[in-house]
């Protein structure tokens, strides 16, 4: 494959695109946004979706997806403001919420949901930033498109069996708990561009 891992920031493409392969920070309590096949004992009993203090946990990659019925060509830059899907790469199930209330926090419920990538319209969320396209290093917010809530983190802790892991949940307005930032990931570039655009 002609893309690699890529840690740094390349100023040549400094968009997230569709079809990357991202782990997401949020910045206020510096934990990534993780799941795994663990379910909620209360609330909807799906899949829990938490924050982790590891950098390398392989359960914290997502994949950036259009919406149902929607072409997201891989490596075209993602607008702020367009609506995605977050696909966990582990377990194939979408970043989602619904009118539960969350385990620790009694905020609204963010779970993983859905097989082999398909769930339903509760797994949309539109990318929050302030610019024409999402870049890499701006930090961001993602915003349910079904109920409004922000995806957010305020720091409870769960006990066993996950322990030290942070609760994720929505929250109804903007504040500084739901900004997020893409940190390590493959990015795919842009295929039908050239990397250098020489005059003739």
């Amino acid at each position: 494959m002609s893309f690699g891992i890529n840690k740094g920031r390349d100023p040549d493409s400094g968009y997230v695109t569709c079809g990357s392969l991202v782990k997401l920070l949020n910045t206020r309590h510096n934990v990534r946004l993780h799941s795994h096949d663990v379910k909620y004992g209360s609330g909807s009993g799906q899949q829990s979706v938490t924050g982790v203090d590891s950098a390398d946990d392989a359960n914290s990659y997502w994949r950036i997806r259009g919406k149902p019925n929607e072409t997201c060509q891989r490596g075209v830059p993602i607008k702020c403001g367009q609506a995605v899907r977050f696909t966990h790469m582990k377990t194939g199930r979408n970043l989602h919420t619904h009118h539960f209330s969350s385990p620790l926090s009694n905020n609204q419920e963010v779970s993983a949901f859905g097989e082999n990538g398909e769930g339903d319209d509760l797994d949309v969320w539109t990318v929050q930033c302030s610019g024409t396209y999402w870049e890499r290093d701006d930090a961001v917010r993602f915003k349910h498109l079904g109920t409004s809530v922000f995806l957010s983190i305020t720091g409870e802790q769960y006990g066993h069996p996950i322990r030290g892991q942070r609760e994720v949940h929505g929250m109804p307005s903007p504040n500084q708990h739901n900004y997020w930032k893409v940190m390590e990931g493959v990015f795919i570039q842009p295929s039908n561009e050239p990397l250098h655009h020489d005059e003739l």
